[in-house]
């Protein structure tokens, strides 16, 4: 495999103004709005490489096809990482149009779509007996080509489902790398945490109350140095720090920096300025410090002085003290705010893991709403799927098992508001204040809310709503936490969905909408397995070459489209109806008398004499099992009913036979 002459460590340095230092309350949201972009694509072959690591090792039970080769390519077609090939000449060696030749891999990295490429059309030798399909990876926001995965299959053997498979694969795969991609930056940001604690402990390391400051990663204690210190050194001095920032302290002399109040003016100018400001003159004077970091400017340290000998030395001496004390206090902050960071994205890996590990739509939302109402210790929790075609949402999950399945109008609602805006929504009091009406929070009876939309390649397809029955119950942090884990299980969803409607199209006939031949033999099966007896009707439509020579194939289409659907509405949902094969279907009834089949198959021949245009008729074979036979199987009972269904022939046709 071609390895980067570039380090991964690239990506991160590669950005110019990295901004090492951000304020610790946009980290959760700053990570993730990080994004790849094009200047980036260079240095990302160990981010793929690595994440294709990543892929393989969860992946393990997804329905792949064994023995298919499946590589990852860089745009610029280096192979970056592969598996499932058993030797080097499965593969070819550069995927380059120029090397390879036209290849699937080099239709979906050029038209940025899904491509499939049949043996014959390849030119390189080693592709020439196996078809390629491939799919592109976009990036999340920018929406351009970082990768792609492409399959090498045999002969003939790939098809639309194969490339929906290898989609969904994708998919997986674009959450694995950006998963990696964040964990980048926050080690970068840890990288920051400890540049600036090294920088802190050589900055004036003669005064010894800096080196007391610096031993402190806790906000509360580096406060109490400060004031402790400056108690020691002038004791007739009053000494109150005012914050801007929404930090509620023990210290009673810690309070709110009050813009509004009149004896705030000089703190309120020394905040905005970043400089130093006095007032007064004699025995009262009143001094503001601002309390500073690498950041920005936190709040003003403001000393009154009543008949106290303070001099330029003793200027000089608190500034540096206030600036020391600023530059302990950020640190502690964000000491703090990165504990919480690493817990949350441990969390993240922790969902992430578990929402990737089943491919079950059902398995998928349940997990994801019961974890929700852990993180937020929530009373109540809904994820709601849009669907496009309906225009509505409608609820696929909650603690609320009367709501579940409610259907909202895609303008009505938070879920409207989201839609619209594609942001994430924070309510503190639903009753003082009322955006939109809500049936879910009036029917729960609650008052606070957080709540993100489900976003796929920047479009919405669902919504997350998270409730309390109190008021101001969840932080600005549950609101960004709640935005980045909505990301994670947005294409969690989406994954389960895919692979739910592959599932579906491998079990039904795409003409008739019935289920496919296959999967009614293992559902008979297993119906053997567990129940006593069981009935089987197979139906053939009259003179069907003939109306195909007659009318045409379309209208033999859907005639057989008009009789699968009088067959649908004519038997149980317990029953199972399949396209047996041609102009043949079947259906099976699980624990259904002789008596009652016969019935059954007499409505469906009488519906369908009445009820098609142009009319047809069919004949009917049934034919029973049960427990005392001495023979059961899946082949006997479908050989009764195929001679029940000749004998019908026989007998002149539109009419019904037990064999």
């Amino acid at each position: 495999m071609v390895q980067p002459s570039e380090k991964l460590d690239s990506v991160r340095h590669h950005r110019a103004g990295f901004e090492l230092y951000r304020a610790a309350d946009d980290l959760p949201s700053w990570i993730a709005g990080q994004e790849l972009t094009e200047a980036d694509l260079p240095y990302i072959h160990q981010l793929l490489e690595k994440s294709f690591g990543d892929w393989i090792e969860q992946c393990e039970g997804f329905p792949w096809l064994s023995g298919w080769p499946i590589v990852l390519l860089h745009p610029d077609y280096t192979a970056v990482a592969a598996a499932g090939a058993t030797s080097d000449a499965e593969l070819p060696a550069a995927w380059h149009p120029d090397a390879a030749g036209p290849t699937a891999a080099s239709m979906a990295l050029e038209s940025c779509r899904p491509a499939l490429l049949r043996a014959e059309d390849h030119e390189h030798p080693l592709l020439r007996s196996r078809d390629t399909l491939a799919v592109p990876i976009f990036t999340r926001s920018t929406g351009f080509v970082c990768a792609a995965i492409a399959c090498s299959a045999p002969a003939g053997a790939a098809g639309a489902g194969e490339l929906k498979l290898l989609q969904a694969a994708a998919l997986h795969f674009k959450s694995c790398m950006y998963r990696r991609f964040e964990h980048l930056f926050i080690e970068d940001q840890l990288y920051a945490v400890h540049l600036a604690s090294r920088e802190d402990q050589r900055r004036d390391r003669l005064l010894e109350i800096m080196r007391r400051l610096n031993d402190h990663i806790d906000v509360e204690n580096v406060l109490t140095e400060v004031f402790s210190s400056l108690e020691q050194l002038y004791p007739t001095c009053r000494t109150n720090l005012f914050l801007s920032q929404d930090y509620s302290s023990i210290n009673e002399r810690v309070q709110p920096l009050a813009f509004h109040q009149q004896d705030m003016d000089l703190c309120w100018r020394a905040f905005m300025d970043g400089e130093r400001r006095e007032d007064g003159e004699g025995d009262h004077r009143r001094i503001a410090f601002p309390l500073a970091g690498k950041q920005g400017v936190y709040g003003v340290l403001r000393l009154d002085l009543s008949a106290e000998p303070f001099d330029d030395l003793d200027m000089r001496f608190v500034s540096t003290l206030t600036s020391g004390a600023g530059t302990a206090f950020e640190k502690a902050r964000m000491h703090e705010q990165a504990n919480v960071l690493i817990g949350e994205l441990r969390l993240i890996n922790e969902l992430t893991q578990r929402l990737n590990s089943s491919l079950r739509l059902s398995d998928t939302i349940q997990f994801a709403t019961a974890e929700l109402m852990t993180i937020f210790h929530a009373d109540n929790c809904f994820i709601l799927q849009l669907d496009p075609q309906q225009n509505h949402f409608s609820v696929i999950s909650s603690n609320v098992p009367e709501l579940n399945r409610e259907v909202f109008s895609i303008d009505y609602g938070f879920c409207g508001v989201m839609l619209a805006t594609k942001e994430p929504i924070i309510l503190s009091d639903y009753h003082s204040a009322t955006p939109v009406r809500s049936q879910l929070l009036e029917a729960t009876r609650s008052r606070s809310l957080i709540a993100s939309p489900l976003l796929l390649n920047g479009e919405v397809i669902g919504a997350i709503m998270v409730t309390h029955r109190q008021p101001n119950h969840f932080s600005y942090e549950n609101y960004k936490l709640l935005q980045i884990l909505s990301a994670h299980i947005g294409l969690a969803v989406s994954n389960s969905s895919l692979h739910a409607e592959v599932r579906r199209m491998v079990i039904t006939d795409n003409l008739t909408g019935l289920y496919a031949r296959h999967y009614l033999n293992e559902r008979i099966q297993r119906k053997q397995e567990k129940d006593a007896s069981g009935s089987l009707i197979v139906v053939d439509i009259d003179h069907f070459k003939k109306i195909n020579d007659t009318y045409g194939h379309q209208v033999g289409d859907a005639i057989l489209i008009q009789v699968s659907s009088i067959i649908r509405s004519a038997i149980r949902e317990s029953d199972i109806a399949a396209r047996w094969g041609g102009e043949e279907l079947a259906i099976y009834l699980p624990q259904l008398s002789l008596d009652q089949t016969l019935k059954v198959a007499e409505r469906i021949r009488s519906r369908v004499e009445e009820e098609t245009a142009p009319k047809v008729t069919v004949s009917c074979g049934v034919s029973e099992w049960s427990s005392a036979d001495e023979r059961v199987s899946v082949e006997s009972l479908f050989y009764r009913a195929d001679m029940a269904l000749y004998e019908a022939k026989h007998q002149g046709r539109n009419c019904v036979t037990i064999g």
